[in-house]
């Protein structure tokens, strides 16, 4: 599926907060955003995922404009994983993860084999098939992330919108979750604070800085000391690991 917004901008009474960002993500490709905190990726989001409508401009999926799509129908073509998710309720993690199928349900009907099927693969794929009858409110930071996850890819989507989905979770669950957003055939568009897995992991980045689209490309052609510091107010050295993959080290606050 492709994601395209338009001229996109918005924001609460008094800022705005996203600002004439033109974003294009070709079918099955894996784009990054970056940026500082407040520099508008959650924002950019949770309107590319219909959560909340741009005060200009348009978000188009496979050339459709969403802006009069019914949340059912949204959510049959995205799936978002916000940064943070809490709940009230007592549901276990193979309930949480069910939710994703609510959009190809009536409210009538229980969930069928083929759900439970699809729950427990993604389940499995989250490394969460020994904790699907645990109340979710006894799970760890990482372990609830990871439910909402697996909710996320139990919806079966054409694209993932996922908001620092790697928070909360140690290295090697980071590195498991990176992987999958990296083989999946899913057009994803992924927030991220972690520079390195940024470049690691995405076909192309997007830097934002205060609302606009700073930079848009290859890592190598992102991450570069005068951007780090023009964006970020940091001074780094770019190079690379043992494995051939992009490094930042930063040095200092720049001065």
């Amino acid at each position: 599926m492709r994601i395209h917004a338009e001229r996109l901008s918005w924001g609460v009474p008094g800022r705005i907060i996203v600002r004439d960002v033109d974003l294009t993500v070709e079918p099955g490709q894996t784009v990054g955003l970056i940026g500082p905190n407040g520099s508008g990726k959650s924002s950019l989001l949770r309107c590319l995922a219909g959560l909340r409508t741009p005060t200009a401009g348009a978000v188009r999926y496979d050339g459709a404009d969403i802006a009069a799509w019914p949340a059912a129908q949204r959510a049959r073509r995205v799936a978002f994983v916000e940064q943070t998710a809490d709940t009230e309720s007592d549901l276990r993690v193979a309930e949480v993860a069910m939710l994703g199928r609510t959009s190809y349900r009536s409210r009538w009907r229980a969930p069928d084999a083929t759900d439970r099927a699809i729950v427990s693969a993604a389940l499995d794929r989250l490394d969460l098939a020994a904790l699907a009858d645990r109340p979710w409110k006894q799970l760890s930071g990482g372990e609830r992330q990871r439910s909402h996850l697996a909710r996320a890819l139990a919806q079966r989507t054409w694209g993932l919108l996922l908001d620092e989905p790697t928070n909360h979770l140690d290295v090697r669950h980071q590195l498991d979750l990176m992987e999958l957003v990296a083989r999946t055939p899913q057009t994803v568009v992924v927030a991220l604070h972690d520079l390195a897995l940024a470049a690691r992991y995405c076909d192309r980045l997007v830097l934002l800085h205060h609302g606009t689209v700073a930079a848009d490309g290859p890592a190598v052609d992102v991450l570069t000391p005068a951007l780090l510091r023009a964006v970020f107010d940091v001074d780094a050295d770019i190079g690379r690991d043992s494995l051939g993959h992009l490094s930042v080290a930063y040095r200092s606050p720049a001065r």
